[in-house]
């Protein structure tokens, strides 16, 4: 069975780093942007990030210039606007297409596991930026939000997979 940590991506640094470094944590993968009008939740994940990762979650933020070219940024560039204007400390990875044949592996997971409206076919792209999969200690994905739901509206699913037993 396929799980988030059998991956790996590329960080800004230009490391490869294995996600089965995140093994047995509760993770919130989203595909960011730094121009776009939903740029502000980088605070509510960052929020997020330092209320749960004492207690094994991590957000892991994924630059994509898909949607209205809203990451036009180098990997320096982004480190610099994610640090400076919102104090990012969770991972965050090289820029990635999160839909079409270029997409990355991971994302191509993430969609297969949890598509999206209705199941339907063709709604499992990603629509936009800062969708948000929640993924569980077993490294399998819980759940899909939109672009519109705020970071702290997902506390008490992400407490729940917490306090889940791990596999």
């Amino acid at each position: 069975m396929t799980r988030v940590t059998d991956f790996s991506a590329t960080n800004l640094d230009g490391e490869e780093i294995p996600l089965s470094v995140f093994a047995g944590k509760v993770l919130l993968i989203v595909n960011t942007a730094s121009k776009c009008g939903f740029t502000p939740q980088y605070r509510g994940l960052e929020d997020l990030q330092k209320t749960y990762a004492p207690q094994g979650f991590s957000v892991l933020g994924f630059p994509c210039n898909q949607f209205g070219e809203q990451e036009p940024g180098s990997s320096g560039e982004i480190a610099s606007f994610c640090s400076r204007e919102y104090g990012v400390t969770f991972p965050m990875f090289a820029k990635i297409d999160v839909n079409g044949e270029t997409a990355h592996p991971l994302y191509k997971f993430l969609k297969s596991a949890r598509p999206g409206v209705l199941g339907l076919v063709g709604w499992s792209d990603i629509k936009w930026n800062f969708t948000k999969f929640l993924v569980g200690r077993d490294g399998q994905v819980a759940a899909r939000y939109a672009p519109t739901s705020k970071p702290q509206s997902l506390e008490d699913e992400i407490e729940r997979l917490l306090s889940a037993p791990s596999a």
